[in-house]
Protein backbone atom coordinates (compact mmCIF):
# COMPACT_ATOMS: atom_id res chain seq x y z
CA UNK A 1 0.00 0.00 0.00
CA UNK A 2 1.23 3.41 -1.06
CA UNK A 3 2.68 5.11 1.90
CA UNK A 4 1.01 8.90 2.14
CA UNK A 5 2.03 12.25 4.12
CA UNK A 6 0.61 13.12 7.06
CA UNK A 7 -1.17 15.97 5.76
CA UNK A 8 -2.48 14.00 2.91
CA UNK A 9 -3.80 11.30 5.32
CA UNK A 10 -5.38 13.53 7.09
CA UNK A 11 -7.02 15.68 4.61
CA UNK A 12 -8.96 12.33 3.56
CA UNK A 13 -9.60 11.49 7.38
CA UNK A 14 -11.16 15.05 7.74
CA UNK A 15 -13.00 14.67 4.43
CA UNK A 16 -14.27 10.72 5.10
CA UNK A 17 -15.40 12.22 8.54
CA UNK A 18 -17.93 15.38 6.33
CA UNK A 19 -19.11 12.47 4.32
CA UNK A 20 -20.05 10.06 6.62
CA UNK A 21 -21.99 12.85 8.94
CA UNK A 22 -23.51 14.29 5.78
CA UNK A 23 -24.45 11.02 4.31
CA UNK A 24 -24.72 8.71 7.10
CA UNK A 25 -25.52 11.13 10.25
CA UNK A 26 -23.71 11.91 13.36
CA UNK A 27 -24.60 8.47 15.06
CA UNK A 28 -22.34 6.63 11.64
CA UNK A 29 -19.35 8.59 12.86
CA UNK A 30 -16.80 6.02 14.79
CA UNK A 31 -13.10 5.18 14.25
CA UNK A 32 -14.43 2.07 12.66
CA UNK A 33 -16.52 3.52 9.56
CA UNK A 34 -13.58 6.31 9.77
CA UNK A 35 -11.09 3.89 8.65
CA UNK A 36 -13.01 1.65 6.46
CA UNK A 37 -14.32 4.88 4.43
CA UNK A 38 -10.44 5.53 4.46
CA UNK A 39 -9.49 2.24 3.75
CA UNK A 40 -6.60 1.78 6.60
CA UNK A 41 -6.69 0.46 10.14
CA UNK A 42 -8.10 1.85 13.04
CA UNK A 43 -4.50 1.68 14.17
CA UNK A 44 -3.88 4.07 10.94
CA UNK A 45 -6.26 6.86 12.13
CA UNK A 46 -4.90 6.75 15.78
CA UNK A 47 -1.46 7.48 14.32
CA UNK A 48 -3.03 10.73 12.65
CA UNK A 49 -5.46 11.68 15.55
CA UNK A 50 -5.52 10.67 18.94
CA UNK A 51 -9.29 10.73 18.97
CA UNK A 52 -12.63 11.24 16.82
CA UNK A 53 -12.50 14.82 19.03
CA UNK A 54 -8.65 15.36 17.86
CA UNK A 55 -10.58 15.13 14.33
CA UNK A 56 -13.43 17.03 14.81
CA UNK A 57 -11.39 20.17 16.08
CA UNK A 58 -9.40 19.81 13.35
CA UNK A 59 -12.03 20.01 10.66
CA UNK A 60 -13.35 23.30 12.98
CA UNK A 61 -9.50 24.75 12.85
CA UNK A 62 -9.96 24.07 8.97
CA UNK A 63 -13.41 26.12 9.05
CA UNK A 64 -11.59 28.93 10.85
CA UNK A 65 -8.55 29.10 8.23
CA UNK A 66 -10.34 28.33 5.32
CA UNK A 67 -13.88 29.97 5.55
CA UNK A 68 -13.13 33.18 8.07
CA UNK A 69 -9.97 34.02 7.30
CA UNK A 70 -11.46 34.23 3.75
CA UNK A 71 -14.41 36.42 4.27
CA UNK A 72 -12.37 38.79 6.37
CA UNK A 73 -10.11 39.47 3.44
CA UNK A 74 -13.40 40.15 1.38
CA UNK A 75 -14.35 42.71 4.46
CA UNK A 76 -11.30 44.11 4.19
CA UNK A 77 -11.46 44.61 0.55
CA UNK A 78 -11.88 47.55 -1.55
CA UNK A 79 -15.36 46.12 -3.20
CA UNK A 80 -18.21 48.47 -3.28
CA UNK A 81 -20.45 47.17 0.23
CA UNK A 82 -23.60 45.55 -1.68
CA UNK A 83 -20.73 43.26 -3.91
CA UNK A 84 -19.13 42.69 -0.62
CA UNK A 85 -21.58 40.89 0.80
CA UNK A 86 -22.76 39.47 -1.97
CA UNK A 87 -19.25 37.58 -2.29
CA UNK A 88 -18.68 37.11 1.52
CA UNK A 89 -22.20 35.16 1.35
CA UNK A 90 -21.05 32.95 -1.36
CA UNK A 91 -17.73 32.14 -0.18
CA UNK A 92 -19.70 31.14 2.75
CA UNK A 93 -22.70 28.72 0.83
CA UNK A 94 -20.10 27.09 -1.63
CA UNK A 95 -17.54 26.16 1.16
CA UNK A 96 -20.56 24.51 2.82
CA UNK A 97 -21.85 23.07 -0.21
CA UNK A 98 -18.12 21.58 -1.06
CA UNK A 99 -17.95 20.69 2.83
CA UNK A 100 -21.06 18.58 3.36
CA UNK A 101 -21.28 18.13 6.63
CA UNK A 102 -19.97 21.17 8.20
CA UNK A 103 -23.24 22.47 8.93
CA UNK A 104 -24.38 19.17 10.77
CA UNK A 105 -20.94 19.06 12.77
CA UNK A 106 -20.71 22.77 13.97
CA UNK A 107 -24.27 22.81 14.79
CA UNK A 108 -25.01 19.43 16.37
CA UNK A 109 -21.38 18.26 17.81
CA UNK A 110 -19.84 21.06 19.06
CA UNK A 111 -23.29 22.31 20.85
CA UNK A 112 -24.26 18.68 22.57
CA UNK A 113 -21.42 17.22 22.77
CA UNK A 114 -20.84 19.22 26.20
CA UNK A 115 -17.12 19.75 24.79
CA UNK A 116 -16.11 23.32 26.19
CA UNK A 117 -13.67 23.42 23.55
CA UNK A 118 -15.43 22.54 20.55
CA UNK A 119 -18.07 25.34 21.57
CA UNK A 120 -15.35 27.75 22.25
CA UNK A 121 -13.94 27.05 18.61
CA UNK A 122 -17.17 26.98 17.36
CA UNK A 123 -18.43 30.43 18.88
CA UNK A 124 -15.06 31.96 17.70
CA UNK A 125 -16.36 31.22 14.01
CA UNK A 126 -19.31 32.50 14.79
CA UNK A 127 -18.35 35.69 16.48
CA UNK A 128 -15.69 36.18 13.94
CA UNK A 129 -18.52 36.17 11.15
CA UNK A 130 -21.10 38.08 13.03
CA UNK A 131 -18.36 40.74 13.06
CA UNK A 132 -17.05 40.62 9.87
CA UNK A 133 -20.89 40.83 8.78
CA UNK A 134 -21.21 44.19 10.76
CA UNK A 135 -18.53 45.30 9.69
CA UNK A 136 -20.24 45.19 5.98
CA UNK A 137 -23.34 46.35 6.63
CA UNK A 138 -22.44 49.21 8.37
CA UNK A 139 -20.31 50.21 5.89
CA UNK A 140 -23.54 49.81 3.46
CA UNK A 141 -25.05 51.95 5.85
CA UNK A 142 -22.08 54.58 6.03
CA UNK A 143 -22.25 54.88 2.05
CA UNK A 144 -26.26 55.21 1.92
CA UNK A 145 -26.57 51.72 -0.04
CA UNK A 146 -28.85 50.45 2.99
CA UNK A 147 -31.51 51.57 5.68
CA UNK A 148 -29.58 53.71 8.32
CA UNK A 149 -31.85 52.79 10.91
CA UNK A 150 -31.60 48.46 10.47
CA UNK A 151 -30.08 46.83 13.75
CA UNK A 152 -27.06 45.05 12.48
CA UNK A 153 -27.21 42.91 15.06
CA UNK A 154 -30.47 41.54 14.29
CA UNK A 155 -29.54 41.46 10.78
CA UNK A 156 -26.62 39.30 11.55
CA UNK A 157 -28.58 37.11 13.39
CA UNK A 158 -30.84 36.37 10.27
CA UNK A 159 -28.02 35.66 7.91
CA UNK A 160 -26.57 33.20 10.63
CA UNK A 161 -29.66 31.31 10.14
CA UNK A 162 -29.05 30.65 6.35
CA UNK A 163 -26.61 27.79 6.83
CA UNK A 164 -29.12 25.84 8.37
CA UNK A 165 -32.15 26.92 5.68
CA UNK A 166 -29.39 25.74 3.38
CA UNK A 167 -28.21 22.08 5.43
CA UNK A 168 -32.62 21.59 4.80
CA UNK A 169 -32.24 22.26 1.07
CA UNK A 170 -29.29 19.54 1.05
CA UNK A 171 -30.65 17.18 2.88
CA UNK A 172 -34.20 17.51 1.22
CA UNK A 173 -33.24 18.73 -2.28
CA UNK A 174 -29.85 16.95 -3.14
CA UNK A 175 -30.52 16.54 -7.03
CA UNK A 176 -31.99 19.70 -7.94
CA UNK A 177 -30.05 22.31 -5.50
CA UNK A 178 -28.45 24.98 -7.32
CA UNK A 179 -26.30 26.75 -5.16
CA UNK A 180 -25.44 30.05 -8.12
CA UNK A 181 -29.48 30.30 -7.08
CA UNK A 182 -29.43 30.08 -3.74
CA UNK A 183 -26.79 32.59 -3.54
CA UNK A 184 -28.22 34.87 -5.82
CA UNK A 185 -31.86 34.33 -3.85
CA UNK A 186 -30.98 34.97 -0.24
CA UNK A 187 -28.98 37.69 -1.52
CA UNK A 188 -31.89 39.34 -2.78
CA UNK A 189 -33.59 39.05 0.37
CA UNK A 190 -30.77 40.09 2.66
CA UNK A 191 -30.31 43.48 0.67
CA UNK A 192 -34.24 44.07 0.62
CA UNK A 193 -34.14 43.80 4.51
CA UNK A 194 -31.30 45.99 4.50
CA UNK A 195 -33.24 48.46 2.27
CA UNK A 196 -36.44 48.82 4.22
Amino acid sequence: MLRLSTETRQAQIKEATLDIISNEGLAKLSIKNLAAKVGVSEGAIYRHFKSKRGILLSIIKDVYNNLVVNQKEVANSNMVPSIKLFTFFCKQIKYLIHNKGITILLFTEATHANDSELKEKLLQILKSQKLLLIQIVQEGISHGLWNKNIDVNDFATIYMGIPIILNIELVLNKKDFNHEAFCNKMFVLLERILKY
